[in-house]
């Protein structure tokens, strides 16, 4: 059974509230040196009851990793739900818009209906495939290569395509939300896609369940202050909500009341 001590304790208990820690800020809570803050965080590591990361530590791994759009699709289910029915409010009818790829947004597309008129452009096969059922909406499929993971188009070939449109607000599905690292993916090209789409899109509407909260991708999409909003669940922790909504985004925490 692993012995730890008390401010190991704390140290865990603030983890599992926020899903990170800082090596400052846990020095001067617990008014020891960085040098015993680091050696807790190494020990925790080794119990595998945390994951080191620079100047921290966070509860789940930092990284992304890709997965199969079926995989992802049976996590966090109930969260997406919620997520998609927020984000249904920010379209309109006679709105030119840009649907993403990945789970959220295909969630959101489940769910879009009934508008008198609606012209949706997108990467994603799964999106089409649903939006074809409302007779409605006029769907604009970008072509390419296609990533097998999220049957969706990336590449040269979408990026050319989508570059003849404008539209007015964008979906955006993420693998990960940094704070310093901005908005990122598990996949270079989706991410040079994803930048491409906000470049020509008025609104960027981000949604982002709460476990891709301070994650990182390997392919960078870009700053968060190219966020307009940020659609996420009740998991997200107050101050990493606080720190969002000073760079200007708008947080919606979906399902909340």
């Amino acid at each position: 059974m692993t012995i730890i001590n008390r401010r190991q304790e704390d140290i865990l208990k603030e983890l599992n509230q926020k899903g990170y820690v800082n090596v400052v800020d846990l020095c001067e809570t617990h008014n020891v040196s960085t040098v015993t803050i680091r050696k807790d965080l190494n020990f925790l590591e080794n119990e595998k009851l945390l994951h080191r990361t620079h100047g921290g530590a966070s509860k789940q791994p930092i990284y992304a990793f890709e997965r199969d759009i079926s995989d992802k699709e049976s996590l966090q289910v109930v969260q997406k739900k919620q997520i998609a029915q927020e984000a249904l409010k920010y379209i309109s009818n006679n709105d030119y818009i840009i649907l993403g790829s990945g789970s959220n947004i295909h969630y959101l597309s489940r769910i879009i209906k009934d508008f008198q008129k609606l012209t949706v452009l997108t990467p994603s096969l799964k999106v089409s495939l649903e939006l074809c059922k409302e007779p409605s909406i006029d769907t604009i499929q970008l072509g390419g290569d296609i990533r097998n993971s999220s049957t969706s188009a990336v590449g040269p070939i979408a990026e050319s395509i989508l570059g003849q449109f404008s539209c007015n607000k964008l979906f955006l599905g993420t693998d990960g939300i940094h704070l310093e690292f901005g908005l990122s993916t598990s996949n270079a090209l989706e991410a040079h896609l994803n930048k491409a789409m906000i470049d020509v899109a008025e609104k960027v509407i981000v949604l982002a369940d709460s476990t891709k909260m301070n994650i990182r991708g390997f392919g960078k999409i870009c700053n968060l202050n190219k966020i307009d909003v940020l659609i996420t669940d009740s998991g997200i922790d107050n101050e990493t909500k606080a720190k969002l909504e000073e760079l200007g985004i708008d947080v919606v925490v979906a399902g909340k009341g």
